[in-house]
């Protein structure tokens, strides 16, 4: 605040500096759509683990795409994940949860499918009565003969009276509390739920449903592919998403949505191959993907992996999550300008192709946008492309390649969250330097890391936030123009050796 002078003397004010920091936002938060046999079905549920998603999600299951893909992806480098459950709640059986009535009480498990089935509930009432209870929820582990329950969650002095002087209502502590239930109780009730003794009293009548999977033919959708569209709202409530995986699909009419749906969110969108896609030649016309956003990378052909849930016989697995892994440790390690392809990127876990791809071969499908996927007898299974579907050479687009894709997207999102300060600033001349010193720091450290091009900031970037860029119009209208220039690196796709003799030359 301005001091007020009221005495001879020296006063002291501290000024504001007008730094204001911008921080580069995350750029491989992956996330994930699909069918799982346990999970949250009305949100998207961040993880950050394999151990994690097992637990929320219930890990492999050979019914789905889902929780290899999802392995894949941290065993390649991942670290951040959102999962979107796919269930199916048209066809029969339906999806549905499992639940148990006590008394009052009503009991269900906390999402739909079978999986509710294994838990059990055991409720005891005090004796002398008093309107306090315990709840209990036990797991039943699967098994012949049957495993003795296993207690995972003990809730004590809890009550059906709302509202409880104590705060142990069991509406409010149970569904605030617990992992695996969620409870109802009628109101006005007061009495106590059923006690169980000393057989606690099994959930019954979840169902998986028909698990949703996508469609093997590129051209016809089918149910999974619906339910995927759908699934995109709940990404809307999502703070920020990088890569979009979808491991399976194939169709192109869901590709090219899901591609202008990356748009919308500044991400981007890790395409898979069909399944059965055996002849490169089917490629040749490119993946069919539209978007002039270029937005996407599409990747051919599917990985070979051992199967864990099969005695790890070998099997083929859509390339998103060993690709979105992939994108995460290139990140970490050199950084979002770099291509997320080449002999330093190979795929961990991978044991080959389902099509193996020749020289000649690869070099008709590099043109056209498609990313090939090699196995080399001294490097393992490797991405050997970083093209965007933009990457067709007769297109010519600025967006052909993965790396100046996403360092772009990286820069608006940042620069996006970074300048929120400046609405409502006076616009003028002072404002303007101050968002040319902010911008242009931020600039500078990338420049320093070696994101662009140049061997000066003059050569790799520039920042233009003056009475040129922002008009007396433009004030009066209430809007200021930052003009933010970059020089992409363009990663080297060809490497060109030549070779000459110097037969007949001599040295002086």
């Amino acid at each position: 605040m301005p001091v007020t002078p009221t005495y001879p003397g020296v006063y002291i004010e501290e000024l504001p500096s007008g730094v204001h920091t911008i921080t580069g936002v995350a750029t491989s938060i992956a996330a994930f759509i699909g069918w799982a046999p346990k999970g949250p079905t009305t949100r998207a549920q961040l993880v950050l683990s394999w151990a994690d998603f097992t637990n929320q999600f219930g890990g492999l299951d050979s019914r789905s795409l889902l929780g290899y893909a999802v392995n894949q992806f941290f065993a390649n480098g991942g670290t951040q994940a959102y999962i979107v459950r796919l269930v199916d709640i048209t066809d029969t059986p339906k999806a549905a949860l499992a639940g148990a009535s006590l008394g009052p009480l009503a009991v269900n498990a906390l999402n739909m499918g079978g999986w509710g089935n294994n838990y059990s509930i055991a409720i005891k009432n005090p004796s002398p009565a008093t309107d306090r209870f315990r709840l209990q929820v036990l797991y039943t582990p699967p098994g012949t003969p049957t495993p003795p329950p296993v207690l995972v969650e003990s809730f004590e002095n809890l009550t059906t009276v709302s509202p409880d002087p104590l705060g142990r209502n069991v509406v409010d502590v149970v569904n605030n509390g617990s992992n695996y239930i969620n409870v109802t109780v009628p109101s006005g009730t007061t009495t106590l739920p059923t006690d169980t003794g000393t057989s606690p009293v099994p959930l019954a009548g979840g169902n998986d449903g028909v698990p949703l999977n996508p469609s093997t033919d590129p051209t016809t959708g089918n149910a999974f592919d619906t339910a995927v569209t759908n699934a995109t709202t709940l990404l809307d409530h999502i703070d920020l998403f990088n890569l979009l995986c979808v491991p399976g699909e194939c169709v192109t009419s869901t590709l090219s949505t899901l591609e202008s749906y990356c748009e919308k969110r500044r991400a981007f969108l890790v395409a898979d191959s069909g399944p059965l896609i055996t002849d490169y030649t089917k490629l040749m016309t490119g993946p069919g993907i539209s978007g002039a956003g270029g937005n996407a990378a599409f990747y051919f052909p599917w990985v070979q992996a051992p199967d864990q849930l099969n005695g790890n016989v070998p099997r083929n697995y859509p390339p998103c999550g060993f690709v979105a892994g992939l994108y995460a440790a290139t990140d970490a390690s050199r950084g979002v300008w770099k291509a997320p392809a080449g002999t330093s990127v190979a795929l961990v876990g991978a044991t080959g192709v389902a099509v193996p791809l020749n020289d000649l071969q690869n070099g008709q499908l590099n043109p056209v946008g498609v990313n090939c996927i090699r196995n080399f007898s001294a490097f393992g299974t490797v991405i050997w492309g970083a093209r965007t579907t933009q990457g067709n050479d007769e297109i010519g687009s600025q967006w052909k390649y993965v790396p100046i894709r996403r360092l772009a997207l990286f820069l608006e999102e940042s620069l996006y969250r970074g300048t929120q300060w400046v609405v409502f600033e006076p616009n003028d001349e002072p404002l303007w330097a101050q968002i040319r010193l902010n911008v242009g720091a931020f600039m500078q450290t990338l420049f320093r890391q070696g994101a662009f091009q140049g061997a000066s900031p003059q050569q790799a970037y520039f920042v233009k936030c003056d009475g040129e860029t922002t008009t007396s119009t433009d004030q009066n209208n209430g809007i200021v123009n930052i003009l933010v220039g970059f020089a992409p690196l363009k990663p080297a796709e060809f490497v060109i050796i030549q070779i000459q003799q110097m037969a007949g030359q001599t040295g002086a």
